[in-house]
């Protein structure tokens, strides 16, 4: 991880909360967010070692983080982990709703199981994270929440009723909380990624979505980082609110 110079740090000083953050576009932003002076709070639910292997990255290049597990699925998980941070480091200026699966199979062929966990994670994740921050953001009377949607909220893919329809909801969600908040200087954004190169995206046939992307490639998790970056920063994106910025390589235009 590149440390910038203290004086073109944007973030310097910052606390920013990034969700599902040990591995893929968690782990890119994470780093990212660091890089700009922001101190982070690593969330996993269940690899401690990749979390602490991020935190050591971040430390070594100059930088201040924390690794803190739960599941924010889970309500009494989310309390814990605002609790945590708000001990250890004081404040949340920037929220990440990053933390997402996938349990893909066709309508037909879908338990409600797999439909219940995708949108517990996926989408209640969302409502229990920004809820527990909104109040200390509502306080502080500034904060920024950036949520992960993705195109498949936008425009639905076979096999994927459940993570569109999560996707979906955070889109929504998002638009509805950046009116409720605006009053009070919090900004709510959201960044939908088109197909990126995790490990949620080794199983599926490149060359046949290649077809759809009008750049021709996949794209990287440091490019979602560099937009979730941009939107963290003030003042460059402080009258921007209730948005969402697809990261696709022109598949939905």
């Amino acid at each position: 991880m590149e440390r910038l110079p203290e004086s073109v740090q944007n973030l310097r000083d910052q606390v920013a909360l990034v969700t599902g953050a040990s591995r893929g576009i968690g782990k890119a932003i994470a780093l990212s967010l660091a890089s700009e002076g922001a101190k982070v709070v690593v969330n996993y639910a269940r690899s401690s070692e990749a979390a602490d292997q991020i935190v050591s990255k971040i430390e070594a290049a100059g930088g201040s983080a924390i690794a803190l597990q739960a599941d924010v699925s889970q309500s009494e998980d989310v309390d814990t982990l605002i609790s945590k941070t708000k001990e250890q480091l004081g404040r949340i200026d920037i929220l990440v709703n990053n933390a997402g699966i996938t349990r893909d199979t066709l309508l037909l062929r879908m338990k409600l199981e797999d439909w219940q966990a995708v949108i517990n994670l996926n989408l209640t994740g969302v409502f229990l994270c920004t809820k527990a921050v909104s109040k200390l953001m509502l306080k502080q009377k500034s904060g920024r929440i950036i949520n992960i949607a993705s195109v498949a909220g936008l425009m639905g893919n076979p096999g994927q009723a459940n993570y569109s329809a999560a996707k979906a909801g955070v889109i929504g969600f998002t638009k509805t909380i950046a009116k409720e908040m605006a009053s009070r200087g919090v900004t709510v954004n959201a960044v939908a990624p088109g197909f990126i190169e995790t490990d949620m995206t080794k199983e599926v046939k490149a060359e046949e979505i290649l077809n759809y992307i009008p750049l021709g490639r996949y794209g990287k998790p440091e490019e979602i980082a560099g937009m979730v970056r941009f939107l963290a920063a003030d003042p460059a994106a402080a009258y921007i609110t209730g948005q969402v910025f697809n990261v696709d390589g022109g598949m939905v235009m």
